[in-house]
């Protein structure tokens, strides 16, 4: 049976015009871009990484869209659609969150270093995102707050698990107007926690991270503490980049001696 032809010429699938009118709009849209690009919405982006990653979610590709990590295109109604190299950018993302626990910082930086999934990073760019990775920056993030809401269902978190952060000290957040919030560093630790927690890592074991974290703070501050609370603004910039960069060499003393103690269990 020859495909019925709109008003244009164009053919249209062979179900009853009833059925055809009745398709929502964004399944139109997704219908109307694939000849073209192949593009797809971002439901069907979900269902196609849901294998490889469980936890992703519309509300998840919207965030790291918000973050600018990714620009879809979008239809006159308003609805995204990904290209295939939209999808692969965002498996990328996702990818570094999962496998290496990179805070979108430094995976917005290595992006634009050049690193994209299935594609050699160039050696610039290589040794821009080492660089990167290896900064400790101690500066006031992009002040975006997140309500507690924001951040179980952007990290899949129980809100029990929450609460037991705040109660050991691990995270605070601030109360406003009744509801509270966590800051972007709060919120990717909160993140990294529930990666732990599928491991039977809860709130109590993380004093000791607490604790160390408390101890290195209070070492790098009695170094620089003078410096820092120099009312000469050169000299406070100066000690704030001392301070990041020893922030950065202990955070990789850390890493060494972490490795060269697991090394020992696994002989």
């Amino acid at each position: 049976m020859a495909p019925r032809l709109s008003a244009d010429s164009a053919p249209v699938d062979d179900a009853p015009a009833h059925e055809v009118a009745a398709l929502p709009d964004e399944i139109a849209a997704e219908k109307a871009a694939r000849p073209r690009e192949k593009a797809i919405t971002i439901g069907a982006v979900c269902k196609s990484l849901a294998q490889e990653f469980p936890d992703i979610s519309i509300s998840k590709i919207r965030y790291l869209e918000d973050q600018k990590l990714l620009s879809p295109r979008r239809t006159p109604g308003g609805y995204r659609l990904y290209s295939p190299a939209e999808v692969a950018r965002l498996r990328t993302i996702l990818r570094m969150q999962r496998d290496e626990f990179l805070p979108l910082r430094v995976i917005r930086q290595e992006l634009a270093a050049g690193r994209l999934e299935g594609g050699p990073v160039p050696r610039a760019g290589r040794e821009q995102a080492r660089s990167a990775r290896a900064s400790v920056s101690v500066r006031d993030g992009t002040g975006a707050l997140y309500s507690l809401e924001d951040v179980l269902e952007e990290t899949k978190t129980d809100r029990k698990l929450v609460e037991e952060l705040e109660e050991y000290g691990v995270v605070k957040g601030e109360v406003r107007s009744g509801v509270r919030y966590f800051d972007e560093t709060e919120r990717e630790i909160i993140a990294a926690v529930a990666e732990l927690a599928r491991y039977g890592v809860g709130g109590r074991n993380l004093r000791v991270f607490r604790s160390s974290a408390d101890r290195e703070a209070n070492l790098l501050q009695q170094i620089l503490a003078p410096a820092l609370r120099s009312r000469n603004p050169q000299r406070r910039k100066e000690a704030l980049e001392a301070l990041e960069n020893l922030a950065a060499v202990t955070t990789r003393l850390k890493h060494l001696l972490l490795v060269a103690d697991l090394r020992k269990i696994v002989r």
